[in-house]
Order: structure tokens, then sequence, then C-alpha cells
């Protein structure tokens, strides 16, 4: 589609395509959004990569939190290693790495987007499954299914990233000074593209999946609520902690997502469909570099949870801990059968000293 017809699209009040205006168009929100990400680089990179070399060098026997942590971390990584590109978009106002790249690097966030909240979603089910239905796990987990599972997730994931990598393109546009500059945008045609796009990547990679998660947890402590064992184990803390974290840095993105969709549904020459087009463009790069906070945050949240580990352990002090969650995952096992079997040994007990006394009294 040339750019004569996408322009003659959304028009507004003015004469401007609101796309047209990408996220680099606010001077503002592009120096914060380029700080942020150089800060996420340099935190995200090494730490993201000092969690798969802990779990890949320090671990031999692998439990499914510690895979599952795995490919977060590759996918995090991955990320972070691409948020250099951005930095220099944002840096230098314009696009320079052409419409291939373009493309390609907005579907791979997109794709990373789906793969870290899917694999928190695979890391609750997970618990849900180890808490309600303990006796099941050692059937229903075993290592091969575990890596068909995550194997799928991953073709899911590639899958439904599609979009991203269809409504983006490279295009000319001018700034405030009338200097003509290239943008990587949106490259909607229709208004229902927008709709589309923006509605299917919330509700799939927001909504759905946090709606299992909150569904899990609320099963989950109503188990424990039922059981005597009530010791919160180390994995259930530190899935819960990743849950939370992802909530809050990947709210806003999807909420500026619902707010560019509700535009859609309201006159172009709206004074509420101006009000809310500004509000997406002017901060649409905060957003999305919050987002990427948290593929960083993940290292400093294991960190923190292992400190206790850090004097004893050293560098393997994530590795202690990744070893832990292992531990809890059979110690609710072990506990169960601990229980059944101290109550069968009182069960036995009684019975002999009962046995006994009528023997006793028999004599």
């Amino acid at each position: 589609m040339s750019n004569l017809s996408r322009s003659s699209l959304h028009t507004t009040s003015n004469g401007t395509n609101p796309e047209d205006d990408s996220v680099v168009s606010n001077d503002f929100s592009t120096s914060l959004g380029a700080l942020i990400l150089s800060l996420v680089f340099l935190l995200g990179v090494p730490g993201n990569l000092f969690i798969v070399w802990s779990i890949m060098a320090r671990i031999r026997r692998r439990s499914v939190t510690t895979l599952l942590i795995l490919n977060l971390a590759c996918a995090d990584g991955f990320l972070m290693a691409l948020t250099i590109f951005f930095i220099v978009y944002l840096a230098k106002q314009t696009w320079v790495f052409g419409n291939v790249m373009c493309k390609g690097l907005f579907y791979l966030c997109n794709s990373n987007m789906y793969a870290s909240i899917f694999l928190i979603t695979l890391m609750s089910v997970h618990r849900l499954v180890a808490v309600v239905f303990p006796r099941r796990v050692s059937s229903l987990v075993s290592r091969k299914i575990v890596r068909r599972v995550i194997i799928v997730t991953w073709v899911l994931v590639m899958v439904i990233a599609i979009p991203s990598l269809v409504f983006r393109d490279v295009r000319e546009d001018k700034d405030e000074r009338n200097k003509t500059r290239l943008v990587c945008a949106p490259n909607h045609t229709l208004p229902r593209h927008v709709r589309f796009q923006y509605a299917f990547e919330t509700v799939t990679g927001f909504i759905l999946p946090y709606t299992v998660i909150i569904i899990s947890y609320v099963l989950i402590l109503r188990r424990l609520r039922q059981t005597k064992f009530r010791r919160k184990v180390r994995s259930e803390k530190l899935i819960l902690a990743i849950v939370v974290m992802f909530g809050i840095f990947w709210l806003p993105y999807h909420v500026v997502n619902m707010i560019q969709v509700a535009a859609e549904w309201y006159p172009e020459n709206s004074r509420i469909r101006e009000t809310l087009d500004h509000i997406t463009q002017s901060s649409r790069a905060v957003t999305s570099a919050l987002a990427f906070i948290s593929s960083c945050a993940n290292p400093v949240l294991y960190t923190f949870a292992g400190k206790s580990y850090i004097r004893q352990n050293g560098f393997a002090f994530m590795a202690r801990l990744f070893e832990g969650t292992s531990l809890d995952q059979t110690g609710t096992q072990k506990s169960r059968v601990m229980d059944k079997d101290h109550v069968g040994t009182s069960t036995a007990d009684s019975s002999n000293s009962t046995g006994a006394s009528t023997l006793h009294n028999g004599s």
C-alpha cells in the first residue's frame, strides 16, 4: 500500500494521520524512553545471561519450575540484546535499519511478550497441579511432556505474533521543523486493523493469561487452607512475585492499547478522538520502555530472593535458589507421604497397645 493511500485514511481535523505521529514524535517521551532502555540494556543482558549460566552450569537435575525459568531468561536475554537498536532509533529519532529489520525487530519483541506471559502462566498452572493434585504430578509432569509443552508454546508464540509483522512498515514522516525522517510505525490501512491488532494483543497477551493465573492461585490458596499442610514453599512466593512484577510493568502498555482501540470508535473530527490519540502518541514510548523493564526485573528479583545464599554460595547463589524450588516441589509430596506414614504408625501403635491390654486383662 502506498504512502498516499495510507495517509488518506484516519485523517483528523487538521488533515494529518494520527499514526504518522510515531513514538519518536515527542521529544520528552523519546528522551525518557532512550534513558530507560539504556539502563535496561546494561542491567538485563548480563543479568539474564547469569541466570542461564547458573541453571545450565550449576544445576544437574532441573525441576519444571527451573526449566520454565530457563526459557524465560533466554527470551528476556534475547530481547535485552535487541534494545540497542531501539536506543539508536530513539536517539536519532529516525529509523536507519531498513524495512526488514523494522518488521523483524518488532515481531521478535511481540513474540517475547507472548513467550513471557505464557511461560509465567505455565508456572502457575504447574503449581496448581503440584498443590491440588500432588499424586498425579509425577505422571502428568514428566520431563518429556514438559519439553513438548514448551516447544508447543514457542510455536504458538511465533504464530500469534504475526500481526506485528504484517502491520508494521517504514515510511517517511515530517517533524515539527518540517524535516523529513524515517519512522518504523504501524501501517494500518483501515480502522478495523487497529482494533484487531491491539485488542488481539491485549486479550491474548494479557487478559486471558492473567485470568488463568488468578484462577490458579485462588484454587491454590483454597487448597492450602483446606489441608493441614500450610508451609509456604519458596517456589510459590517466587512465581507469585514474577507474576506481580510482569503485571506491573505490562499493564500501562495494554491500557494504552485499549485507549487506541477506543479512539477508533469515535468520529474522526471529535474532540474525544483527538484527546485519546494524543494520549497514545505521547505515552507509547514510555509504556513500551516500561514493558522492557519486566525482562530485566527478574534477575533483580531472583537476587533479592536468594540473598541469604550469597555469603555461603558466592556466584552459585542463584543455582542454590533454583535448587530450593525443586526441593519445595518434592517436599510437599514427601511431607504428605510422611504424614500418611505417621498416621499409619500411630494407628498400628494404638492397635498394638489395645491388643496388649486385652491380653493383660485376659491373663
